[in-house]
């Protein structure tokens, strides 16, 4: 599963996800993307389901790019512990994400089996997507 090698500290503040993104809302590498249409906390474990059933649903053929990266880490208190006495340990890695994100991307397959993998991906996600095509200038 995706994580940081090395973070500066240990535990982030929790942060806000109010706003939409201004960067990474277009496809750039591949043909097809999959947009965020609500702001979500996307887990590494999410990431990778939904990449297993993209490349599965593609039969491994075509290329796939992954556009967030689970830096964040989330703590946990153990279960019935009492309040105070601190944070808790970190237990998983997010990836931020806000609305317009485009999370995936393909290339290298056929427009129906783009829009069927990404769909199957959408649903291993906890948040709307949809899927958008790159827009060729000309």
């Amino acid at each position: 599963m995706l994580m940081p090698k090395r973070t500066k500290y240990r535990k982030f503040h929790r942060g806000r996800m109010c706003g939409t993104e201004t960067r990474g809302v277009s496809v750039q590498m591949g043909e097809y993307g999959l947009q965020v249409l609500e702001p979500a906390w996307i887990t590494s474990r999410q990431i990778e389901a939904a990449r297993k059933a993209m490349t599965r649903s593609v039969k491994r053929g075509g290329q796939l790019w992954i556009r967030v990266f689970p830096d964040k880490a989330c703590t946990k208190k153990p279960a019935e512990v009492r309040m105070g006495s601190g944070k808790g340990n970190p237990e998983f890695w997010v990836a931020v994400v806000k609305t317009g994100r485009v999370m995936f991307e393909m290339a290298g397959v056929s427009r129906e089996d783009a829009h069927k993998a990404l769909k199957l991906a959408a649903q291993k996600l906890p948040v709307k997507c949809r899927v958008v095509e790159r827009h060729h200038g000309g």
